[in-house]
């Protein structure tokens, strides 16, 4: 006996917003230049560009850990291959916390 289950509208409209989905036309060399599938492709795309992100200052490492589907841990060990650092302070950050001490 097979059950159906009808999903509240309110619950479809939450899972829709969880995520998004978008479409970036590349070439196909692209993918073998890099020597991976179109699913590692992407993967290592999200990561790239989180970490980016997040060198620049535009995301905080939990939010750039979100975007490139990896726990925080896991973003901050893969940030050394892109030669970022997991610590993001300015010069006038470090002369303040260096001067409050």
């Amino acid at each position: 006996m097979r059950m159906r289950f009808a999903m509240p509208s309110w619950l479809a409209k939450v899972i829709a917003r969880m995520s998004t989905q978008i479409t970036i036309d590349l070439p196909d060399g692209a993918f073998s230049a890099l020597r991976q599938d179109k699913r590692e492709f992407v993967s290592e795309l999200r990561l790239a560009a989180a970490a980016k992100w997040y060198e620049v200052g535009k995301l905080s490492q939990a939010k750039a850990a979100e975007l490139a589907g990896l726990s925080r841990a896991d973003f901050i060990s893969a940030l050394a291959r892109f030669g970022v650092s997991p610590f993001q302070v300015n010069p006038g950050e470090l002369a303040r916390e260096v001067g409050a001490s």
